[in-house]
């Protein structure tokens, strides 16, 4: 019959192991939770291969090898995606240019082509009388009145993305706009965007636009972080101000004390000035710049640029009529509450990790083709 103190000791080695067990698996979870964990994750994975067998080294070498062909693959299937979306955004333009017309008061749709619900019926029978008073005093002014009026303006001002961008000073120029196109490359697989407007006192410009550059290929140094299609470039153009009307840049008087003499004069210095023609001079990196090296202010700014000219893309040039009305803004809250969750999560989970995500983040992660 064993002791209470034999009992006390019965398999002290496969206590103590499972002790030790334990405590790893805690030491684990809490290392998980810290900032910079990665890289601890990154050493003890290498440190984990370099144990397995040759035999084994070179099997996962088959199954990465076959990964990069799978990745090939994938990039020929973006490429086909863009292939096809080049063929429907043809058949898009038809549709495009008439909604230009009817906008800018060149087309008159019949009775035919304007049947649809009445955008009347939900409003009470208050508003509706009110209204009906207003038009009454003015009729004579809306007879005559042409297309949509403010169709672009009011499409800015309902854009969240784009309203934080128009400053007070673009508005009256904003008014001149009268059309936004989209042109689609096929190779390269670029995008330009079409800003049209009519005859102003700001610029000598019909038209301004900005162009977007896009790769489909897995990076030599790299291959696994390819997602698809991604912009990594842009370029804007000159803008023909006439004198005395550029809203990009702003005169400013600066008071200037001479050391010696003690004598102050005033200097008068140009400086840049919010606008959002400012869109039009995108910055730029040069071409032989280490993605390490960017900036990381520059980098934002771009990241920024490109999510905005994606989004007129592929959102507002194709569903203007519903960002006018406010409808198509509700999809636009819904995006960015999405956006505000993301960002939360990214706040709580790894920071630093961000910090050495390098400018592979100067990319529109939308860009991707779903």
């Amino acid at each position: 019959m064993a002791t209470d103190q034999e009992q006390a000791g019965d398999c002290p080695d496969d206590i103590e192991s499972l002790e030790e067990e334990d405590l790893g698996q805690d030491v684990a979870k809490q290392l998980d939770s810290f900032p910079g964990f990665s890289a601890l994750q990154q050493q003890r994975n290498a440190e984990m291969l370099a144990r397995l067998p040759p035999v084994v080294k070179r099997r996962i070498k088959a199954l990465k090898k076959m990964q990069l062909e799978t990745t090939n693959i994938e990039a020929r299937f973006f490429k086909e995606v863009h292939d096809l979306e080049c063929k429907y955004h043809k058949l898009y333009t038809p549709f495009y240019e008439k909604r230009n017309k009817i906008v800018n008061g060149q087309y008159e749709p019949n009775d035919e082509e304007s049947q649809w619900p009445s955008d009347d019926e939900e409003l009470t029978e208050a508003i509706k009388e009110k209204l009906k008073l207003e038009e009454a005093k003015d009729v004579d002014i809306k007879k005559d009145m042409k297309g949509i009026p403010d169709f672009w303006l009011t499409i800015f001002r309902n854009v969240c993305l784009l309203s934080e961008m128009v400053q007070p000073h673009d508005v009256p120029i904003l008014k001149h706009l009268v059309d936004i196109k989209t042109i689609i490359k096929e190779n390269p697989m670029n995008f330009i965007l079409e800003f049209h407007f009519s005859p102003n006192e700001y610029f000598t410009n019909s038209v301004l636009t900005k162009e977007y550059q896009m790769k489909c290929v897995p990076e030599e140094d790299d291959p696994f972080s390819f997602e698809g299609p991604e912009i990594y470039k842009c370029s804007g153009c000159v803008i023909n101000w006439n004198k005395g009307k550029n809203v990009t840049v702003k005169t400013v008087k600066k008071k200037q004390k001479h050391k010696s003499r003690g004598v102050v004069r005033t200097v008068t210095k140009t400086v840049q000035n919010d606008s959002f023609f400012n869109f039009f001079s995108p910055p730029t990196i040069p071409e032989d710049t280490k993605e390490e090296d960017v900036d990381e202010d520059l980098r934002n700014l771009l990241t920024t640029d490109f999510e905005i000219g994606h989004y007129i893309r592929e959102r507002i040039v194709p569903r203007a009529v519903l960002f006018f009305t406010g409808e198509g803004c509700e999809d636009e809250d819904e995006f960015e509450e999405e956006e505000e969750e993301d960002d939360e999560e990214e706040d709580e989970g790894d920071s630093d990790d961000n910090k050495d995500a390098g400018p592979k983040a100067i990319k529109d992660q939308n860009c991707k083709q779903q």
